[in-house]
């Protein structure tokens, strides 16, 4: 059996458990490929929008849960849940810790070096969710049926031999509307790190993975375990990069092809600019 690849820090958000579009096999599968000693979710882990109406829990669901508790069993992880917009019903019960490996909160203090990264799911500064729920809800309804949609386009791409093609993505980049939302969210939430004192922000929410520097301040997003399959990690060294789990079985599946009687281990994908290099390594301990 091939050798787990260890991390210090491994972030993940929006997998939206409940929901017929959320990645909860592959996932699950992602955090069986590597270790940890600290495992971020940033919200939306659990969708109760849509559970409240048309989503149903399956076992995967579960089981992706049952893997979590797998890692602070086997590996002491430390797992930090934040609340998101969709699962927001965990204001209830906030804050809620359960032993010494397990806490739910809104917010969290990442120090990597001496660095300090403020993490929330984003949703803090959408004016929509915020203030104008019942907007908020039809977008998300109108974002399900373009996934449908999507679905369907795929199964015809897929029998004509053609590659996945994700339209809420191409949409998301080309209509004007929504680039220029991602790109106010993008420098709020930088404004927010700094009026915080941190270096960076780390969030979710918009199913947009980046690591990138915005004014000074690393704008850091996991993306979504509904499309884009997406985590961030960071090294024990302190360096941050993307990973991309359909990237990771490509690169996987060549290897046993160039290799098939040696055993083979999976490695980081960084599809965008890490700011690898730029932050010092650590000389203290996560907070």
């Amino acid at each position: 059996m091939a050798e787990k690849t260890d991390f210090k820090t491994i972030i993940i958000s929006d997998i939206h458990l409940g929901t017929s579009g959320s990645k909860a096999e592959e996932v699950t599968n992602f955090l069986k490929m590597y270790t940890c000693k600290k495992l971020i979710l940033n919200g939306d882990i659990i969708d109760a929008w849509q559970l409240k109406k048309y989503g149903v829990w399956k076992r995967k669901h579960t089981l992706f849960f049952k893997r979590v508790l797998r890692m602070i069993e086997q590996n002491n992880t430390k797992v930090i849940y934040l609340r998101g917009n969709h699962d927001d019903f965990l204001d209830q019960i906030l804050p809620l810790r359960l032993g010494k490996h397990f806490q739910i909160r809104t917010d969290y203090i990442l120090n990597s070096g001496d660095q300090r990264f403020y993490v929330t799911h984003g949703d803090v500064f959408d004016s929509i969710t915020t203030h104008l729920k019942w907007l908020a809800y039809l977008g998300d309804i109108g974002y399900t049926f373009l996934l449908w949609v999507n679905k369907q386009y795929n199964k015809y791409r897929a029998w004509r031999g053609l590659p996945y093609f994700s339209l809420s993505q191409k949409i998301k980049q080309s209509v004007k509307f929504a680039v220029n939302y991602m790109t106010d969210f993008e420098e709020k939430l930088t404004e927010l790190a700094r009026s915080r004192g941190c270096d960076g922000i780390i969030c979710g929410h918009i199913h947009q993975p980046a690591i990138r520097e915005i004014d000074g301040i690393m704008y850091m997003n996991s993306g979504d375990w509904v499309e884009t399959l997406s985590a961030l990690v960071e090294d024990h060294e302190g360096n941050w990069n993307l990973l991309y789990y359909n990237q990771v079985l490509e690169d996987e599946k060549k290897s046993e092809v160039d290799a098939p009687f040696r055993e083979t281990s999976f490695k980081v994908v960084d599809k965008q600019v890490a700011f690898t290099g730029l932050m010092p390594k650590p000389n203290k301990k996560i907070g």
